[in-house]
């Protein structure tokens, strides 16, 4: 998610409290968010997700969920998706019952999702659209 993180890198890097909106039609807005909690490996997480608005209800269209790591370059790691509707929740990694667990099949999916999401905003110049002192709540 190389514009994930391009985004991040103008908006001053990840930290609690993270909420970027980006409106850039004719596409769905885009928004990032810093997560209250760490990812399965401790890390801190963001939420990427795009909303569709349905008879008054949000519905995520999609949204994943990463850890930023910073071990060899800043980078981002999927472990959860979900498509309101496609009826579609998957965690493909995750900590039960004190075990690190992963499951690889949903994880190559995610990650195959990952990379055409990131090809779409790259087409779509969503880096390019991000105003700092736009779209920066807080």
């Amino acid at each position: 998610m190389k514009t994930i993180l391009a985004i991040l890198q103008k908006a001053g890097g990840w930290h609690p409290g993270l909420y970027l909106k980006i409106d850039k039609p004719p596409y769905k807005e885009l928004v990032i968010e810093a997560m209250d909690e760490s990812g399965p490996c401790g890390l801190p997480a963001i939420s990427v997700c795009r909303y569709t608005e349905v008879n008054g209800d949000l519905m995520r269209d999609p949204e994943m969920c990463f850890e930023l790591g910073l071990a060899g370059g800043a980078h981002l790691t999927v472990f959860y998706y979900r498509n309101d509707f496609l009826g579609v929740e998957q965690w493909s990694r995750f900590i039960r019952d004190g075990n690190y667990c992963f499951h690889p099949q949903w994880f190559q999916q995610q990650e195959e999702m990952a990379q055409l999401w990131d090809d779409a905003l790259t087409q779509q110049k969503f880096a390019n659209a991000f105003n700092p002192q736009k779209h920066i709540r807080g």
